[in-house]
This record gives structure tokens, C-alpha cells and sequence, in this order.
């Protein structure tokens, strides 16, 4: 028998293991790119709860990719609704002058309730 056939119908490669032809099936490369502690919380979601995405994405080659975006929305969404209530709720740098521990108080609730939006929005939707 030989060692690999070329299937025509199907434009496919398979390689003899044992008595079986397995299919010779390789994920396309992609790009690496840094996966931060969103893409992280994200990609362990998706495994637990979403499979068939995980699945696809992950057969597809764009998992990293996928990750890699979430992460950085997830990252401008949080600082950028960071901002946006410490404006609105008057907590400045004039504040942190005169009250250190009121404003480590009001940054530390609004970055907690930040977080609470993004994973909601982006990480666990």
C-alpha cells in the first residue's frame, strides 16, 4: 500500500497509519499577537460555553487573531469608560490633591464597575 494518496474529488492528501488513510489536515498560520488578561477570560468562555465557536475559530486559524481584538476592544472600552465617569462624578486630579483615599476610593469603584460593564458587553456575551 502506499504511503499517501491524492484524493481528486475531495482536493485532499491522506497518509497511511496503520491499515487506515487519516486525512493530511494542517490549520493556516496566523499571526501572533499578545493575548491580554481579556482575551484570556474570553478564550475560557468560549471553551466552556460557546464550543462550536472555539471549535471553528480554532480550526479556521483565526482564534489568536479573534482574541488579540477582543482583548484590545475590551482594553479601549475600560479606559475609555473610565474616563468618562470620573469626569461625569468631578473625580480629578484636584480631588486626588486634597483626598488621596477618597479618590483611590471613587477610581477603585469606578474602575470596578467598569470591569463589570466590559465583561458583560464583550467578555462573557
Amino acid at each position: 500500500m502506499e504511503k499517501t494518496i491524492y484524493d481528486e474529488s475531495n482536493g485532499l492528501w491522506y497518509e497511511l497509519r496503520g491499515d487506515y488513510y487519516i486525512p493530511c489536515l494542517t490549520v493556516p498560520a496566523e499571526e501572533e499577537r499578545p493575548i491580554g488578561i481579556w482575551g484570556q477570560r474570553h478564550l475560557q468562555y468560549i471553551k466552556a460555553e460557546r464550543k462550536a465557536l472555539y471549535t471553528e475559530l480554532l480550526i479556521t486559524g483565526r482564534l489568536n487573531t479573534y482574541l488579540a481584538d477582543i482583548n484590545e476592544q475590551a482594553t479601549e472600552r475600560m479606559l475609555l469608560l473610565t474616563e468618562q465617569m470620573a469626569e461625569r462624578e468631578g473625580v480629578t486630579e484636584q480631588l486626588k490633591a486634597q483626598d488621596q483615599m477618597l479618590w483611590v476610593q471613587r477610581m477603585n469603584n469606578i474602575r470596578y464597575r467598569a470591569m463589570e460593564i466590559v465583561n458583560h458587553d464583550l467578555i462573557y456575551a
